[in-house]
């Protein structure tokens, strides 16, 4: 997600039968809805401010899912050098913390992960290609880290001071991270005490570009909140559920054991693929205004199996030994659950064959099937 979006009104009623309808089938188990931040109310983190709570057709997140939102290419570059992800750590983290999330960007290359896994996932993305028809790279790795702890720019940041972040890490006097405007991504991580402009209204993360005025170069990076202590219900589903949603809908139980952190990595993953397929914002994406663009990851916000599309989610598979639900498997035994991505037709016509696991079934502009169920 790089900007707003629009939505209507027919949105409003079919969550409204969705809702529900739980009652008639959450015997079945497999029931997955998506909440919707018109629902949820104002952020108590920024109420203070007076953000006021979106209107309905203020989040992308109601544009849902749809095979008939063609995604076009304008002729800008995708990632198609060797990715290096640059996470800075904004705020207060747990070792823990940051190991879930390290072990999630460790895992987008690994050769040998147990099916279906997060390097199949990336498979998707890279069926993007740019105009000499390259596609996205395969190779993702974790770049040099920045750690923020004191909150030198306040606990209450505006979207251009997540820039202002960014431009402290790579001005650091001691150990700066490189600057690499053909290959590199900084990502903005902040803390649960943090409070960002737009988050839990219409937004859980975003990616665009720097500015050369802020920052001194144009460089593709992202930002994505824990939203354990804000907005849970909104950023962290299914792990958890609004409060609208109480006793309707039992939250799923996160992989990794922290409801914050293992919502962040389906946000992080979703402004990953955004950022390789359209890091210049004028790549891969649908619509006429490249400051509202949909793209490959808006068109299956909310899908994560199956029968995924509308409010639910799909099928998603469940640890035998903790109960956890996910859906891709990572190095060292890891789980995680990631939102679908949007297959195009162009991209894996110009593209070279992929190499696909055997029990992963991909659908060229479907955003489901993704994960096999016998």
């Amino acid at each position: 997600m790089s900007g707003g979006g629009g939505g209507s009104l027919s949105t409003f009623f079919a969550l409204g039968f969705v809702v529900v309808a739980m009652a008639s089938f959450g015997q079945f188990g497999v029931v997955a809805w998506r909440p919707w931040p018109r629902h949820f109310g104002k952020n108590a983190t920024l109420a203070a401010a007076g953000v006021a709570a979106p209107a309905l057709g203020e989040s992308k997140k109601y544009e849902g899912s749809s095979e008939f939102v063609m995604l076009r290419y304008h002729m800008g570059p995708v990632l198609t050098t060797n990715i290096t992800v640059h996470p800075i750590w904004y705020g207060s983290w747990l070792p823990s913390q940051k190991h879930i999330l390290r072990c999630f960007l460790r895992s987008i290359s690994a050769p040998a992960t147990p099916s279906p896994s997060v390097a199949a996932w990336w498979r998707t993305v890279r069926l993007y290609t740019d105009q000499t028809g390259a596609n996205i790279s395969a190779a993702v790795v974790l770049g040099a880290e920045r750690s923020d702890r004191r909150y030198s720019h306040g606990r209450k940041l505006s979207r251009l001071a997540i820039q202002s972040v960014i431009r402290d890490a790579v001005a650091a006097p001691r150990r700066p991270l490189p600057v690499n405007p053909r290959g590199g991504l900084y990502l903005v991580l902040t803390s649960d005490d943090v409070a960002v402009q737009d988050f839990c209204l219409t937004v859980c993360g975003f990616h665009y570009f720097t500015f050369p005025a802020i920052v001194g170069y144009t460089l593709p990076y992202a930002w994505v909140g824990n939203s354990a202590a804000q907005c849970p219900g909104i950023c962290a589903y299914p792990f958890a559920v609004p409060p609208f949603a109480v006793g309707l809908r039992t939250p799923e139980r996160p992989p990794n054991g922290d409801v914050g952190v293992d919502g962040m990595v389906s946000v992080v993953a979703h402004e990953l693929a955004e950022m390789a397929s359209n890091p210049l914002v004028n790549a891969w994406y649908a619509g006429e205004d490249p400051s509202f663009p949909t793209e490959i990851a808006d068109l299956c916000e909310g899908i994560y199996g199956t029968g995924g599309g509308g409010a639910y989610t799909g099928q998603l598979l469940v640890d035998a030994g903790s109960g956890a639900s996910y859906n891709v498997n990572g190095i060292g035994g890891s789980k995680f659950l990631l939102n679908k991505e949007k297959e195009e037709d162009m991209a894996g016509e110009e593209a070279a064959p992929m190499e696909e696991e055997d029990d992963v079934s991909w659908q060229i502009s479907v955003c489901t099937n993704w994960i096999p169920f016998n």
